[in-house]
């Protein structure tokens, strides 16, 4: 059976630069993968088109190749990329230049279609997430380089996938495994140790970057290459395949993946199998994601040392109130990072955090800086301020809303030039949400006592918009069949009390002995939006991991 061995070198605009080198030099590879697009990412990159047309996609690509683009071309690695974020004819021009340069013979091609912002006024960028056959259509037709826009980010494997096997739409069992690989490699070495856990379980220092030997049938063994860091076992691909999702049913516009059938193995060192995955009809309708600007946001953290903290977080309060009463938004928030008699000023001190938002940037810019540092000789004891407050700064917001197939021109811009449209899925469904799975018998009763969560489960979070998903696993099946009986929604309320007035979903996932919780609005209009500490919730899970429960002593 053809291995086809995709490789990932990036999981976000900013990650690490010399991936692409130890992916291309490391092993054996066909296509080598680099996701550059996020959220934010398309916001700050629509803020750079503002400044300059010609701007737009992720630049630091572009410096990546130079320094691997001759490497690819000898070992005959096709390189697929998201990398031209709001402009990927203007990225694919400026890969063409750069070979011309270097003298390198390469074909580029690029996909276009999904930039929707003309039909959405107000918004800064507006983008379908378009699935992966239009790069089929440019490696079939010969490209070593294929540059998108926002595709979704499992795309950049179901294209090459089907380019390699010859699939068609309709290979949905085939397609989802796809996508299964894809969401793994997405986020490049958090499938290898990153952001893990159990991480003191391997050497994480420097984790290497994944990649995953896929199959014709559509299933995948992900391992990464011989001699780099990290290490790859169920429990590093549980995390990842529960990370940014929601139920059993994984919508994309290739395929809908039923994730509840996804059947991992340990098949050697650093190397784990996907098997078993079940594709659906996709929906028949596309993301978009809607990036605005939300208005203006400034921040002053105070910092209170020593006795009466409370006293003097009032204090300063009131004195602060004058320059807040025509502010929109107005939330303050004191930390307690203070200890008792403790011996240095910085485990003294607690924080008193503002954070003001207004349409208006004078409103929450110099009134309120100058409010802020006029207090510096007249407040409480102590004062001082983390930093100088600044002018006030422009925020963005997110939005998804859902369009038909048909509103987008999905287009495969060969490198011969010749425009060939992709036509959408003929076979498209809305599915019900999956019935709740048969739970495992419970534990018989015995022994309990108080102890973290994280003994027994690992967790990973993450952001969709203004949720926040909390995937939680056990990891034996003793451990399973306590805590699907006991982290109800309930208990999560409990342990989470931010999520307390809010909607909280459970959805659980017995063959990977999972739940996932999605938390509906705790992240405001979204990470750009900065609602709370952590506004992309990466920490929630770990957060959730360190509180208390009656856990069976048996488990531990």
């Amino acid at each position: 059976m053809t291995v086809l061995r995709i490789g990932n070198a990036s999981g976000f605009y900013g990650d690490r630069f010399d991936a692409l080198r130890e992916m291309l030099t490391g092993g054996e590879l066909d296509v080598l993968t680099g996701d550059y697009l996020a959220e934010l990412t398309m916001l700050i990159l629509g803020r750079d088109r503002l400044k300059d047309p010609a701007a737009g996609y992720a630049r630091t690509f572009l410096r990546q190749l130079e320094d691997c683009l001759g490497l690819a071309h000898e070992r005959g690695v096709k390189i697929v990329t998201n990398a031209g974020g709001l402009n990927p004819a203007g990225l694919a021009d400026a890969v063409r230049q750069l070979a011309d340069r270097l003298g390198i013979p390469v074909r580029v091609a690029h996909v276009e279609g999904d930039d929707l912002t003309a039909a959405h006024p107000g918004s800064l960028a507006a983008h379908a997430y378009l699935g992966g056959f239009g790069i089929a259509a440019c490696l079939r037709a010969g490209a070593d380089v294929v540059v998108t826009g926002r595709v979704t980010d499992a795309a950049l494997v179901t294209g090459p996938a089907a380019a390699h096997f010859g699939w068609t739409p309709a290979d949905h069992d085939r397609l989802a495994g796809a996508v299964v690989a894809g969401h793994v490699l997405e986020c490049g070495a958090q499938a290898t140790g990153g952001n893990y856990a159990f991480f003191r379980e391997g050497d994480v220092r420097r984790p290497g970057f994944p990649l995953a030997e896929l199959h014709e049938d559509g299933g995948c063994v992900i391992t990464k290459h011989p001699g780099t860091g990290g290490f790859v076992d169920v429990g590093t691909v549980t995390a990842q395949l529960l990370y940014e999702t929601a139920g059993a049913r994984y919508a994309g516009p290739d395929v809908t993946a039923r994730l509840d059938t996804v059947r991992l193995t340990q098949d050697g060192p650093d190397r784990v199998r996907v098997e078993g995955v079940r594709g659906e009809a996709p929906p028949p309708t596309l993301k978009v994601g809607l990036n605005k600007l939300g208005g203006f946001r400034n921040e002053v953290v105070f910092v209170l040392t020593g006795l009466d903290i409370e006293a003097k977080a009032a204090l300063v309060r009131e004195q602060m109130e004058p320059a807040l009463g025509k502010v929109a938004d107005v939330r303050w928030e004191l930390v307690r990072t203070d200890r008792r008699d403790a011996g240095t000023e910085e485990t003294a001190s607690a924080l008193l955090r503002l954070v003001v938002r207004d349409p208006d940037r004078e409103t929450v810019g110099r009134a309120l800086s100058g409010a802020a540092v006029e207090l510096a000789l007249a407040s409480y004891p102590g004062f001082h301020v983390l930093a100088p407050p600044g002018k006030g700064a422009p925020y963005g917001v997110f939005e998804d809303v859902y369009v038909p197939h048909g509103a987008v021109d999905h287009v495969a811009v060969l490198h011969d030039g010749r425009r060939v449209s992709v036509p959408p899925p003929q076979d498209t469904a809305v599915l019900d949400p999956v019935p709740e799975p048969p739970l495992p018998e419970p534990l018989p009763p015995g022994p309990r006592r108080s102890a973290p969560l994280g003994l027994v489960a690992g967790a990973r979070s993450g952001d969709k918009g203004g949720n926040a998903n909390v995937g939680v696993w056990a990891r034996s099946d003793a451990a399973w069949r306590w805590l699907a009986h006991e982290l109800t929604v309930d208990r999560f309320r409990q342990l989470i009390p931010e999520s307390g007035e809010l909607t909280v979903v459970r959805h659980a996932l017995p063959n990977l002995r999972a739940l996932n919780f999605v938390v509906e609005g705790i992240l405001g209009a979204g990470v750009a939006d900065r609602h709370r500490f952590d506004p992309q919730a990466k920490a929630l899970g770990e957060w959730l991991r360190s509180r208390h429960l009656e856990i069976p002593e048996a488990l531990l």
